[in-house]
């Protein structure tokens, strides 16, 4: 098996495992109090705070996005498919929800800052909605929130010299208080993550 092929089951192992976790939480809630409405209990162990640069150089911290609920998902521009995949679905989201999008904060956050500068992040994720901020920084302040937000990300030699970035692929869903509250997963279906949108937002019906 090639070393490529491992640390794309390990990056996917990650993934399953974050999901477990979020499903885990999701069982305890609704057994105990199915009628609650709310997500899943916080998971204090995921999350925290941070320091980034956003696409025009300005220093972004979580209390930037404090006050509404934020979708964070973690990328690289030079990614091939998982990336421009999960940055159109949300593109998808927020255009199904309408004005109700203006109540979710949306990022997207490199894993490869030597690459993805902050005009390099504007572009390309700006090709896809002008709501999504990008967010890079230096190795260091990467580094700290790829920890405090438990991601998997490595980078992966290629047999050219160059190299790719493995990395999760869930989005990760944040209440107003920059808490952990789940995830959608790659490739969810899109009814599901709306459910799970308008839930954060305080917009589901009574129903859900």
């Amino acid at each position: 098996m090639s070393g490529l092929k491992l640390f794309r089951y390990g990056a996917w192992a990650a993934v399953a495992a974050l999901a477990v976790v979020s499903g885990v939480l999701v069982y305890q809630q609704t057994a105990g109090n199915p009628n609650s409405g709310a997500l899943i209990e916080p998971l204090s162990a995921i999350g925290g705070p941070f320091e980034m640069v956003n696409g025009d150089g300005e220093t972004v911290t979580d209390q930037t996005f404090a006050g509404k609920p934020t979708l964070m998902f973690f990328g690289f521009t030079y990614c091939p498919d998982v990336c421009p995949t999960t940055l159109s679905e949300l593109q998808g989201w927020m255009e199904a929800l309408g004005e109700d999008a203006a109540g979710l904060n949306y990022a997207f956050v490199t894993v490869d800052p030597e690459r993805d500068t902050p005009e390099v992040m504007r572009d390309y994720v700006w090709a896809f909605d002008k709501r999504i901020t990008p967010l890079t920084g230096s190795r260091q302040q990467v580094d700290a929130m790829i920890k405090a937000y438990r991601v998997y990300a490595k980078k992966v030699p290629l047999d050219d010299g160059d190299y790719t970035m493995d990395h999760s692929a869930a989005v990760y869903l944040m209440d107003a208080d920059n808490r952990f509250v789940g995830t959608i997963a790659y490739g969810e279906d899109e009814e599901n993550a709306l459910k799970k949108l308008r839930r954060l937002i305080g917009k589901a019906p009574a129903s859900s």
